[in-house]
């Protein structure tokens, strides 16, 4: 992992997506990192969150720049579109796909959505790109699919 984690092209995208959400201003000029620190959830603050809650608005709609950013991250590698689509209930278990074309390139299931977010920045980079390589791979497997 690059020792500059905000210059990934993952963590570039999911600042954008946050930095997006700010209709009124409140965050301009505020520092990336700043910015990213909901994303980061020590093991400690884990471990105080309940097991069981209903996922706030902000706690989703942190879970769709995720994912949002992971989709531009692989449309600026391969230049197709990601698209993700992600459907949960109102306990914070549910799905996540990601399709290009005609491909589904990742299919993620996710459960405990209230106690999402990373380790650190790096972990949070190495994810999000994960993801990427991932989803990159698998068009790399079915490119006519990808491309229909």
């Amino acid at each position: 992992m690059s020792d500059a984690p905000l210059e990934t092209p993952f963590v570039r995208h999911l600042v954008r997506q946050v930095r997006a959400q700010d209709s009124y201003g409140v965050w301009e000029g505020k520092p990336d990192e700043e910015l990213l620190a909901p994303f980061i959830v020590t093991r400690a603050q884990r471990r105080e969150m309940p097991i069981i809650a209903d996922p706030d608005p902000d706690l989703l709609a942190r879970v769709e720049q995720f994912y949002a950013a992971v989709g531009l991250a692989l449309e600026e590698a391969t230049g197709l579109l990601g698209a993700p689509l992600m459907s949960l209930n109102h306990e914070g278990f549910g799905r996540v796909l990601m399709t290009t074309g005609r491909l589904v390139v990742l299919n993620l299931y996710l459960r405990d959505i209230n106690r999402f977010g990373f380790e650190s920045l790096s972990v949070l980079a190495d994810k999000g790109a994960g993801l990427v390589d991932e989803a990159r791979a698998m068009i790399e497997r079915f490119p006519e699919v990808a491309r229909a």
